[in-house]
């Protein structure tokens, strides 16, 4: 006998999913809304993994729709929705993807590497297929610093730490090339791997197509790289034909917002916390910076804080996306994973994009750490050191003198070389911090200390090789993140999860303003509260609160 629900799906006209993959997603959990609306164009790259594994059991989506111009900036986001597309076709429901070219909007090998994981690739009949390869191109910097007479003063643990090679170095090391090479081949074998999986094509044949790109849209077809030649409005109504009758579209934003009106409806779900942790680590609080975020220790201090004292959060997902910073603030990021852990809440680790040095260093304090085949991580290394410009101040005619007591009171100086003392206490340091690196991930990973020591020395691994070295558990994102974090908290696969985005910061920095102190925020909002108690409304309120206000506009953003 039918329900009311059944005769609902029943009479329901047939929804298909369009997503606008144009612009490449973003990774930012919980941004702020000022952040969010610089990349308001991009989609948000967990949102669309959720709203296609939601979609792909959801009786209303009868396919999937997209664009794919430049879906992804980086290899682990590209394969992450790469693998999204494949669940949600798992489930017998098709996907059509269209591109007006895979060359002129971004990563074109990226894009097509998206593109094929759908049922069908149509492209604009004057596109072409760029798809030409992998290669890593290195800036140096040596020559202009030797030019402006700017010293480099930078020391390393050990060869493979090249962060220091753009300042002092005019080309590759033999070390920075090996580990560059393996790099490029080990992307290049994953997207044959995919293009082979996908389209059925042998992994010569696709081999000797990517040398031949980039390939007209007609030469894409008949090596079956495409499977039409069609322009947008001709896909959509493709789709819509094959979704049934009377199917119309259904952008991301309002699919999420049925799932939002879906989910509140569903009592008693447990919760899963997500913490984002994107950008370079520094000690103090995180922010958005002007040209990519800063992962603040005490933020995410809070964030965990947050998480193992609110008996509703039974698991922890942890983003990272991050290429390292200071050691000191990775180090207490990765106690707080202790403590957090030590209350009784897991704690699985999702790496994006990178996840190298100190990226890799805050990961180590998981129960689990997955990482993408193409996330670069490990790293397990150190770089210190100061540029000294001494010599391009005089060329300008800027001159310097100093007065100092103590030995090392000019160390971190600009204008003043390492002395050979100071170099030796560099080096101690460097051997210090190392040392540390190496035992954390000895003390954390299935690996005794000299196979530590192997794959260490500061080298850069893809999740691929990563895997195969025991420095991650696992391949896949926020899907197989999710689902760990699910296994380790004894939460049923069936079961719907509620995500909350911590930290749970104050008003004003939810909404992307600066740093507030919390005690400084309580007085203020206390006393904008006793005002208004005392007078009630009117005029008087409208005298005296902009006195407030200009004490909270002092934290905003320039």
């Amino acid at each position: 006998m039918s329900g009311p629900s059944d005769l609902l799906r029943r009479h329901a006209r047939p929804l298909v999913l369009a997503l606008d993959l144009s612009r490449p997603v973003i990774d930012a959990p919980g941004a702020p809304p000022l952040a969010r609306l610089r990349a308001s164009r991009s989609a948000d790259l967990r949102e669309v993994v959720v709203a296609l594994d939601e979609a792909a059991h959801d009786p209303r989506i009868a396919a999937v729709v997209a664009k794919v111009d430049a879906p992804a900036a980086s290899w682990a986001h590209a394969q992450e929705l790469h693998a999204a597309v494949r669940r949600f076709r798992a489930q017998g429901k098709p996907a059509l993807a269209h591109a007006q070219s895979f060359s002129e909007a971004g990563a074109a090998t990226l894009a097509y590497l998206v593109a094929s994981a759908f049922d069908e690739v149509a492209l604009q009949p004057t596109g072409e297929l760029a798809a030409t390869g992998v290669a890593v191109i290195q800036p140096f910097l040596r020559g202009l610093l030797d030019h402006l007479e700017v010293d480099p003063q930078l020391e390393h643990r050990h060869e493979y730490k090249t962060a220091r090679n753009l300042f002092t170095e005019r080309g590759f090391t033999e070390a920075h090339r090996e580990v560059s090479e393996r790099i490029v081949e080990q992307l290049h074998t994953q997207l044959v791997d995919a293009v082979v999986d996908s389209r059925g094509l042998p992994a010569d044949r696709v081999r000797e197509l990517i040398d031949r790109a980039p390939l007209s849209a007609p030469e894409a077809l008949e090596h079956g790289l495409v499977d039409r030649l069609a322009y947008r409005d001709e896909t959509v109504v493709e789709v819509l034909e094959r979704a049934g009758e009377g199917a119309t579209l259904v952008t991301l934003s309002r699919y999420r917002t049925r799932l939002e009106q879906r989910r509140r409806r569903q009592l008693r779900r447990p919760t899963v916390a997500l913490i984002p942790g994107a950008g370079g680590i520094q000690v103090g609080r995180g922010r958005d910076g002007v040209l990519r975020p800063v992962m603040g220790a005490d933020t995410l201090a809070i964030a965990f804080h947050q998480a193992r004292t609110d008996p509703k959060i039974k698991a922890v997902v942890f983003r990272v996306e991050s290429p390292g910073g200071s050691a000191v603030a990775s180090d207490a990021i990765w106690r707080s994973i202790q403590r957090t852990r030590e209350a009784g809440t897991p704690v699985v680790v999702s790496m994006g994009a990178v996840a190298g040095s100190g990226g890799y260093w805050v990961a180590l304090g998981a129960d689990r750490i997955i990482a993408s085949a193409g996330t670069l991580t490990g790293s397990i290394g150190v770089v210190y050191g100061k540029l000294v410009v001494r010599g391009f101040g005089e060329r300008l005619g800027i001159t310097t003198d100093e007065a100092h007591r103590g030995a090392n009171a000019l160390l971190a100086s600009s204008t003043e070389p390492y002395t050979d003392a100071q170099r030796e206490q560099v080096a101690g340091f460097l051997d210090h911090v190392y040392d540390a690196f190496l035992t954390r991930v000895a003390d954390t990973r299935p690996l005794s200390r000299d196979q530590v020591a192997e794959v260490a020395r500061g080298r850069v691994w893809t999740g691929d090789d990563a895997l195969d070295r025991g420095l991650i558990d696992e391949l896949g994102g926020y899907h197989e993140a999710f689902v760990a974090a699910r296994k380790l908290a004894g939460i049923a696969p069936d079961r719907a999860l509620k995500v909350r985005v911590l930290p749970r910061l104050p008003l004003p920095e939810r909404f992307g303003l600066k740093e507030v102190d919390d005690g400084e925020l309580r007085t203020v909002l206390g006393e904008a509260g006793a005002l208004l108690r005392a007078v009630g409304g009117g005029a008087g309120v409208r005298a005296e609160v902009p006195d407030v206000a200009a004490r909270l506009g002092r934290h905003r953003q320039g």
